[in-house]
């Protein structure tokens, strides 16, 4: 079974398929898709449900899923990291990602408030057009739209079943990752011996364990998610590269730039000119 990991703190996608490879995947993210239009069957965790335009739904970390498209379908998906909750500058945040952690997952649309289905659409379409036009301060705008989904998303939630007080439903793998993403800055925190100690697990064997959880070894994860941090602050901010060296932990600008050269094929400064002159 695939496992798929995601290298930065939000990724959106809008798809639009005649058919939809059917291959179960599990996720080490949360994930919400939105039917713009078309119909098919959403399989979940062995349910089959149909789904249809206006329908959102949401995939936790772990779950097993697929889907059977009948007629073209327009999807939206947003992906986002348990770390991205804790971005939120709410004071229900904790509340957020208590829903989210202990809810006792079913399948199907979680929008249980008609109105809000009308309201969650018009939030994707801008999603898409934001996505699609290069605007000033697009990605803050990006990210306030999408804190209101998941807030949304969280309130509907909260009213399909009651929560489950006493057991945690977070799953090995995205403790594994939240590690990795909340230490990314601390190299030190991120060698194995370190990490074994955190979770409790023997040296020799951590490596192993991270693999079977993420489909990665630790070395592989950390230095993907890393450069995808890095892609961000050149795109998106005008750190020098001597800021982005000292920021993340290398030794000089020079392993930087060949760290980054080795897994984009350019080196810093070409690419964030290659970016800006977009």
């Amino acid at each position: 079974m695939e496992i798929r990991n995601l290298y930065q703190p939000f990724e959106l996608q809008f798809l639009e398929v005649l058919e939809y490879e059917a291959k179960e995947r599990k996720n080490t993210f949360f994930e919400m898709v939105f039917v713009l239009e078309g119909k098919g069957i959403q399989i979940i965790n062995d349910h089959r449900l149909p789904y249809s335009s206006d329908k959102l739904f949401l995939i936790f970390p772990q779950d097993t899923h697929s889907f059977e498209v009948m007629e073209k379908t327009k999807f939206f998906f947003i992906r986002f990291h348990d770390s991205y909750l804790k971005t939120q500058n709410s004071e229900g945040i904790q509340k957020l990602e208590f829903i989210f952690h202990n809810h006792n997952h079913l399948p199907g649309c979680i929008l249980k408030t008609v109105t809000d289905k009308p309201l969650i659409r018009t939030m994707i379409e801008a999603l898409i057009m934001e996505k699609e036009n290069q605007f000033p301060q697009q990605q803050e705008v990006i990210k306030q739209i999408l804190n209101t989904i998941i807030t949304i998303a969280a309130r509907n939630i909260s009213l399909i079943a009651p929560l489950n007080l006493n057991q945690s439903n977070i799953a090995p793998s995205l403790d594994l990752l939240n590690y990795v993403h909340q230490n990314i800055y601390q190299p030190e925190h991120l060698k194995t011996s370190n990490m074994a100690a955190a979770f409790n697990i023997s040296p020799t064997y951590i490596s192993e364990y991270f693999k079977t959880k993420t489909g990665q070894s630790i070395q592989e994860y950390t230095i993907t998610y890393k450069i995808k941090l890095i892609e961000t602050r050149l795109k998106y901010t005008n750190m020098q590269i001597n800021e982005i060296v000292y920021e993340f932990g290398f030794s000089d600008a020079s392993h930087l730039n060949r760290l980054f050269k080795k897994h984009t094929g350019l080196n810093p400064s070409d690419y964030k000119k290659q970016f800006k002159s977009v």
